[in-house]
């Protein structure tokens, strides 16, 4: 009985992965410096779409490195990855796809609306 409990805790302990306390400090070293640069398009004063493309492209990263190591989804399954993964990605598709309709809706509401013919 002693040796099947011996046999169960080791198999639980071989099984534990413990990720070096290395990755972490490096990957928050990242999101340190990705924040940074983040501010540095607030500070420089960038304008317009070069602006928020900046900031929503750091934005990303930062997001992208805490879900791959901190939620530790670079070692789960390649299902479990899409299942999580794939969601976002198509409502960002769909959200382009209602832009480019709305200026379509836009445009012929004024031509409609301002009664040429």
């Amino acid at each position: 009985m002693e040796q099947t409990a011996t046999h169960a805790q080791m198999q639980v302990k071989e099984q534990h992965q413990q990720h070096p306390i290395r990755l972490y400090l490096v990957v928050w070293g990242f999101l340190f410096i990705l924040s940074a640069c983040s501010y540095f398009v607030d500070y420089v004063g960038l304008q317009g779409y070069l602006r928020w493309f900046l900031i929503l492209f750091f934005m990303i990263l930062k997001a992208g490195l805490i879900v791959a190591v901190f939620m530790h989804m670079a070692w789960e399954r390649l299902a479990l990855v899409y299942a999580i993964l794939l969601p976002p990605v198509l409502v960002l598709v769909f959200v382009a796809m209602m832009v480019s309709e709305s200026n379509y809706t836009v445009l012929s509401r004024m031509v409609f609306f301002s009664g040429a013919q």
